[in-house]
């Protein structure tokens, strides 16, 4: 039971989409809402996400656009914050004391620096290290390390990488939903493909998949994006698709995908993103599923190599085809770390996950 004082949580993440981060920020709210009242600030541009329909949330639009040409984009950002900024140094309807400005990503700096002339506290919630420019990224953190009281980081790999040295850091690992589990627990199917979940950027590996694809005609291989179908069409006019891949669009329900893989892969280049976390690959332990993913990062430290999946960079596609031919031909040792996937997801439960974020929110 919750005997946590009452709040006022102010929640701020750029683009609300079918990615990690909302996702992660959702069950934040979620875990937050026993005890206190919540707002959340998110552009406009995108309604439809992971931070939609919420109940007891009180939501708040800002401008920001993406364009395909990256200074566009990075002057958009900029006066989206701008305006963000101003907007929110009118908030003083409320107790100070007793409102937390919640960061989601580093991101939201107008949110961080209105928070900081206020004297509200700053939580952040850091995802991310993969920024560019290297200029653009070390203004983020300055604003960050400036701004902040208290900072949650999704991995100790993270942490380790980005410390903050103002405030009260701690590691608080991503979790499932409740509801995810049900579904991964009640799910009794045939594992037939190699799936990969990947927005459309070469350093994700998009096209190592389709090379691992290409090299094993007899497996079945899916690749789900963060893109619309337009963009996928776009982004691979020029790529010659083996018959045995199918490559999907953004997609609200990912079960059906997991359900049907064996293996999952992840294959982001460690010298240009490292993965901080890997929800992907605690997805798929749900499902009781292996998972190859980078030698590096907050992700390498979800998966156990040689025990519920491998750690293999993608720089060496014949050993990560090798792997996958051993668990597709391999029953027993498949089934061993089949069973070990399951078990690791324990490690990264909603209860451990909401007493976690209760008790750091709280504490003053």
């Amino acid at each position: 039971m919750n005997t946590y004082s009452k709040k006022h949580i102010v929640f701020f993440h750029l683009l609300n989409d079918f990615s990690g981060s909302p996702k992660v920020l959702r069950q934040a709210i979620e875990s937050l809402k026993s005890n206190n009242t919540l707002e959340l600030y998110t552009c406009s541009s995108n309604k439809k996400g992971f931070l939609s329909d919420i109940e007891n949330l009180k939501y708040n639009y800002f401008f920001y656009k993406w364009s395909k040409i990256k200074l566009v984009t990075l002057v958009l950002f900029f006066w989206s914050q701008l305006l963000l900024f101003f907007r929110l140094l009118r908030f003083t309807n409320t107790n100070k004391k007793q409102t937390i400005f919640y960061v989601n990503t580093v991101l939201p700096i107008g949110a961080a620096l209105a928070g900081k002339l206020l004297g509200i506290e700053v939580i952040y919630h850091i995802h991310e290290t993969s920024i560019k420019p290297k200029a653009f990224k070390w203004l983020l953190f300055k604003i960050a390390n400036i701004c902040s009281k208290k900072s949650i980081y999704v991995s100790n790999f993270i942490q380790k990488q980005e410390p903050l040295k103002n405030g009260v850091n701690k590691v608080i690992y991503n979790t499932l939903s409740n509801d995810f589990f049900k579904t991964a627990l009640e799910t009794k199917t045939e594992k037939s493909t190699v799936l990969m979940l990947s927005s459309l950027k070469e350093y994700k590996g998009v096209f190592e998949f389709i090379t691992l694809a290409t090299s094993n005609p007899q497996i079945s291989f899916e690749l789900v994006s963060n893109a619309t179908q337009i963009e996928v069409d776009n982004y691979l006019l020029d790529t010659n698709k083996p018959s045995n891949l199918k490559i999907f669009s953004t997609q609200s329900n990912v079960h059906p995908f997991y359900k049907r893989a064996k293996v999952v892969l992840n294959l982001s280049h460690p010298d240009k993103w490292v993965e901080t976390f890997g929800m992907t690959a605690l997805e798929a332990m749900s499902y009781k599923t292996p998972v190859i993913v980078p030698p590096v990062g907050g992700i390498a430290e979800v998966v156990q190599h040689n025990i519920n999946g491998f750690h293999i960079s993608v720089q060496n596609l014949k050993e990560i085809s090798d792997k996958i031919n051993l668990l597709f031909n391999k029953p027993k040792h498949y089934q061993t770390m089949s069973e070990n996937a399951f078990l690791r997801t324990k490690a990264f439960t909603t209860q451990v996950f909401e007493q976690e974020i209760q008790s750091f929110v709280a504490k003053s």
